[in-house]
This record gives C-alpha cells, structure tokens and sequence, in this order.
C-alpha cells in the first residue's frame, strides 16, 4: 500500500470518526424512549431504497478505511490535489454539521414523522435553508467520494441525495400540516437547499 493511501485512509477516519460522534450525541440526546417514530410515511418503497443506498455508502467507506485495497474495484484515479479538497471539503462541513444538529435539538428524526413537541426551527442554519442536512449531506458524501477516490460511494452517495430530494416535498407537507402559515411564510424567506438571495 502507499504510503499517500495511508494517509488518506487515517484523514477519512479522523473525519468519519468526527462525523459519527456529533451525529450519534445529538441523535441519542433526541431520542426519547416514550415517542414512537413512524417510518410508514414516507412510503414503503421510498424507505427501503433510501436505506439501502445510504447503508452502501457507508459500507464502502468503512471498508474503505479499514483496508482500501479491499474497494481497489471500484476506485478512481483522481489526483492527490483532488483528494485532498475532499478532505478540505468535509473538514469545513464539520462544524456546520455541528452546528445544525445543535439547532435542531431534539426534533432530530431519521424520517418525514413530525415529533409531537417538535418546534419550527428558523435559527442557526436554519435561517438561510429549510434543509440544510441534505446539503451537507451533499458536501459530505462528495468530499468523501473525492477522499477515498471511489466511484462506488460516489454513485451510492448519488442515489441517496436523489431520494432525500425526492422525500422532501414529503416532509414539507407535513410541516405544513403542522405549522400551516407559518410554515409558508418560512418558505418564502428561505431556500430549499441553498440560501435564497434576496
């Protein structure tokens, strides 16, 4: 193995391993043993075929990480500059993820269920974009992708953004359904996925 996949293999573990962490604390810190979470919907099929992409890209890069030689199948041969803007890439993702997390609070949800005391948030990221996981999904996969140089997580990783982007106007509905005006008055103020420039 060379030594510049060494490396490349220990960055995408300091970063997984960062990622993971702030995404378990606030998921854990959200859940609430009592509150049933439906995951029917979303749709039976919407749900499998998000799952299944988004476990892959995982899968891959954790066998990725702990050998590369193991995806050498389906590895790419981008150049080290381009690898290691995957690693910039989800470096500065890092605490924006963080920071989305922190505003989100304990209305984290792995789905398009509405939590019964959720609350509309419209502060931290949330006051410039609607969605700004699937965003930083976006940036995380592709940095990834980039990183561990591996055209399988990158076309897992596109399956999945596609379904997110296909759920949401899901999940939309329902925050309508929830907050009704208020709701349509922060969509007229905010972007989807990117800021909205005014």
């Amino acid at each position: 193995m060379m030594v510049n996949e060494e490396i490349f293999r220990i960055i995408a573990i300091i970063l997984f391993l960062s990622l993971l962490t702030i995404g378990l604390y606030h998921r854990i810190k959200a859940h609430n043993p009592q509150e049933k979470i439906s995951r029917d919907e979303e749709g039976f099929t919407l749900m499998i075929l998000l799952r299944f992409f988004g476990f892959s890209v995982w899968i891959g890069l954790i066998i990725y990480m702990i050998n590369p030689d193991w995806m050498a199948w389906s590895s790419y041969p981008f150049s080290s500059g381009a690898r290691w803007l995957g690693a910039l890439i989800i470096f500065c993702a890092l605490p924006f993820f963080y920071w989305m997390f922190r505003s989100l609070g304990t209305n984290v949800t792995d789905t398009v269920a509405i939590r019964k005391k959720h609350n509309l948030v419209t502060e931290g990221l949330y006051h410039w974009v609607r969605h700004p996981m699937y965003l930083l999904t976006i940036l995380i996969v592709s940095g990834f992708s980039l990183l561990a140089a591996n055209w399988f997580i990158a076309i897992m990783g596109f399956f999945t953004v596609r379904l997110l982007i296909v759920r949401t106007p899901i999940e939309e509905k329902k925050l309508i359904e929830k907050f009704g005006e208020e709701y349509h008055d922060y969509m007229k103020k905010t972007g989807k996925f990117i800021p909205k420039l005014h």
